[in-house]
């Protein structure tokens, strides 16, 4: 069995003195495609600001990558946040830079190759996402999908060794979001990157997920944890039926 790549213990989220999540633990599989989901309000966007460090948690321990985010401060922790990369929901691509730019934008300020090592970097990883004829063109000639995989190859521009997605396939129709979802599996094939992705796309989850998540507001925790397939067929929770089945039907 793959060693866990993520570790949360007894999470506490939440912003002064209201709590989003209480007592949250689980573990990531390396290599794993990792879906944490749930209605709206449960707490899915919470638990990945808390994962990737922009907010600490109330109380609970995470690691990444053998390392102790929430002990972490200062440098140390910077060098941790080098070791995972972030695609947001909107994308959050400047506009102002090309896109070949916004993906070398995370090798110019954390690393001290040369400009022509960094430009070939930054162009492979557009090869790797499909977008390498269009490194020149700035991010609002590009469709939503197209803009997302920028997203994804700026996010792993440093070679992370994990990748977190906010909702990728939001906004997107369902030809371009299945096309997202096969990028993210080739990924996860030829790189071994480990994936925490953030949705509530049903045919994202079945089509990706290795293990999901599902959190729900009214315990303000998880209620189910598995293989989709087994939580959409034979989770004994009505709260886990009701959320399958009410995709389902749409």
């Amino acid at each position: 069995m793959s060693e866990p790549i993520i570790r949360a213990e007894h999470l506490v989220c939440g912003y002064d003195d209201k709590v989003i999540l209480d007592d949250v633990s689980f573990e990531v599989k390396r290599g794993e495609v990792f879906v944490i989901l749930g209605g709206s309000g449960c707490g899915k966007s919470t638990l990945l600001k808390n994962l990737i460090g922009l907010y600490r948690p109330l109380s609970g321990r995470i690691w990444l990558a053998g390392e102790e985010l929430t002990a972490l401060d200062g440098a140390a922790r910077l060098a941790l946040y080098r070791r995972f990369g972030v695609a947001y929901q909107s994308g959050a691509l400047f506009g102002s830079l090309s896109v070949l730019e916004n993906v070398m934008l995370p090798l110019t300020e954390h690393t001290t190759l040369d400009a022509a090592a960094v430009e070939l970097i930054a162009r492979l990883k557009l090869r790797l996402v499909g977008l390498e004829a269009f490194a020149d063109y700035v991010p609002a000639s590009l469709s939503g999908g197209m803009q997302k995989r920028v997203a994804i190859a700026r996010a792993i521009a440093l070679d992370p060794e994990i990748v977190f997605l906010d909702e990728p396939s939001a906004g997107l129709d369902p030809v371009t979001g299945a096309g997202l979802d096969a990028l993210i599996l080739q990924l996860s094939h030829s790189l071994g990157l480990t994936f925490v992705v953030v949705t509530h796309e049903l045919a994202s989850i079945m089509a990706i997920a290795d293990t999901a998540l599902m959190l729900d507001a009214s315990v303000r925790g998880v209620i189910a944890v598995g293989p989709p397939a087994e939580l959409a067929n034979h989770s004994p929770d009505d709260r886990v039926q009701r959320f399958f089945q009410r995709k389902v039907a749409a």
